[in-house]
C-alpha cells in the first residue's frame, strides 16, 4: 500500500460542513478518485453519494476495510482525529487529517510511528500554505528578497463563533479554542516560512466563563467554556527568529496584521492564512516603500484538499509531500506549549521539529 500509484483512491470519512469544498475540489483534482464516503449520520453520506455519483456512500469500518482504497481521508470533528486516523493506518491505508491532527502530542507520535512501520503516509490540514499567497511568499523568502527573516508576528483576533456558527459550543470545549481551532493555519504557515521552531513562551486565559449563543438554532443556549480564549506568546524557530503570536476569541475589533515576516533588508506582509490568494506587500530598506506584489504561483482560489493531492502525487512520484505529519505534529506540539507556558509560567523547549516543508510540486 505504501508503493507508487498513478491515481490515488481516496474515501472520505466525515461529511459535515467543511467537507463540501473538500469533495467539490478532490473530485477534480487530477492525482485522486473520490470513490466512497462515510459518516455517522448515514444521511449526510447518502446526500454526498446523490451529489457525486461516483463516490459510493458506506459506513466507515466498509471504507477502511475496502482493499482498493489507498488514501483515507478524516474529516471528522477533533475529539474522533486520533482514532479514526489509527483506523485507517491500521488497515494499511494512508492518511490525511483535518487540523487538529490529534488532541496530544502523544497520540500524533504514535501515528507517525505506527504509520512510519507500515511504510504509509500521513498528512494533515491545513493546507492554505500551499495555496498561491503563502507559495509565492516562500519564493519572495527563497530568493532573499526581504534578507534573512529576524521575527515575526501572527494576529487571530474575533470574537468568537456563537453570532453566526449554528452550532458553536465545540469551538468551547477541550480540544478547541482559538490556538487549536485557528493556530494551524498562522503556526503552519510561519514554520512553511521559516522553518521548524525550538522553544515556546505564553499565557492564556478564559475571559469569558460563558458564552450565549445568539444565532439559530440554538439562540439564547449557554456555553461553558473550557479552554482558554486569549492566548499569547513567543515563538522561538531554529532559524534564529522570534514570532509574536495572538489567537483570540475574546477580541471585538482589531487593526492588527495576520503575518508579517521581517526580514534583514525588508519586511514581508503575508496574506490571511486561512486562505489561497494575496494580497501580498513588501517593503524593502532600497526603495523605503510598501508595494504589491503580483501572486505568481497556481491554486489561488478556495483549494481544501489540495494537501490530499499533493500526498498521492508524492507517493506516485516517491518525492515529500508539503502538508506532511510530521509538519502537523510539530505545529500541534507548537500550539500545546503555549498553554504548558502559562500554567507552568516557564519557557517550553519542544520536543519534536520537522523538515521545512518542501514548496508545492503538484502541477497547477
Amino acid at each position: 500500500m505504501g508503493g507508487p500509484m498513478s491515481k490515488a483512491r481516496v474515501g472520505v470519512i466525515g461529511c459535515g460542513t467543511i467537507s463540501g469544498i473538500y469533495f467539490q475540489n478532490m473530485t477534480k483534482l487530477s492525482s485522486i478518485e473520490v470513490v466512497a464516503c462515510a459518516d455517522l449520520v448515514p444521511e449526510r453520506a447518502a446526500a454526498v453519494q446523490a451529489r457525486y455519483p461516483g463516490v459510493r456512500a458506506t459506513t466507515a469500518e466498509e471504507l477502511l476495510a475496502d482493499p482498493s482504497i489507498d488514501i483515507a481521508v478524516n474529516l471528522t470533528q477533533p475529539g474522533s482525529h486520533y482514532g479514526v486516523m489509527k483506523a485507517g493506518i491500521l488497515s494499511g491505508k494512508h492518511v490525511y487529517g483535518e487540523k487538529p491532527l490529534c488532541a496530544t502530542s502523544e497520540q500524533a507520535a504514535e501515528l507517525l510511528s505506527l504509520a512510519d512501520e507500515a511504510g504509509l503516509r500521513v498528512g494533515g490540514a491545513p493546507d492554505t500554505f500551499l495555496g498561491a499567497g503563502i507559495q509565492t511568499c516562500r519564493q519572495l523568502i527563497d530568493d532573499g528578497v526581504i534578507g534573512a527573516p529576524v521575527a515575526a508576528t501572527a494576529f487571530m483576533t474575533n470574537h468568537g463563533h456563537e453570532s453566526w456558527h449554528p452550532d458553536p459550543a465545540f469551538y468551547y470545549k477541550t480540544g478547541a479554542g482559538p490556538m487549536l481551532d485557528m493556530g494551524p493555519y498562522y503556526l503552519t504557515a510561519l514554520v512553511n516560512l521559516m522553518g521548524p521552531a525550538v522553544s515556546v513562551s505564553g499565557s492564556a486565559a478564559i475571559t469569558f466563563p460563558e458564552r450565549t449563543i445568539t444565532s439559530n438554532p440554538l439562540s439564547g443556549t449557554k456555553i461553558a467554556v473550557e479552554v482558554a480564549t486569549h492566548v499569547a506568546g513567543t515563538v522561538n524557530f531554529a532559524n534564529g527568529a522570534i514570532a509574536t503570536v495572538v489567537t483570540t476569541f475574546d477580541v471585538w475589533a482589531a487593526n492588527l496584521p495576520r503575518v508579517e515576516i521581517y526580514g534583514t533588508e525588508g519586511s514581508l506582509s503575508v496574506p490571511d492564512p486561512n486562505t489561497y490568494d494575496g494580497p501580498i506587500r513588501v517593503w524593502i530598506q532600497s526603495s523605503g516603500e510598501w508595494v504589491d506584489v503580483p501572486v505568481t504561483k497556481p491554486f489561488s482560489e478556495n483549494s481544501r484538499g489540495l494537501g490530499v493531492a499533493d500526498m498521492a502525487h508524492g507517493i506516485a512520484n516517491d518525492q515529500p509531500h508539503s502538508a506532511n505529519g510530521g509538519v502537523a505534529a510539530h505545529v500541534l506540539e507548537i500550539m500545546q506549549a503555549f498553554g504548558c507556558s502559562s500554567d507552568s509560567g516557564t519557557r517550553i523547549d519542544l520536543a519534536t521539529t520537522c523538515e521545512r516543508p518542501v514548496t508545492l510540486s503538484l502541477p497547477g
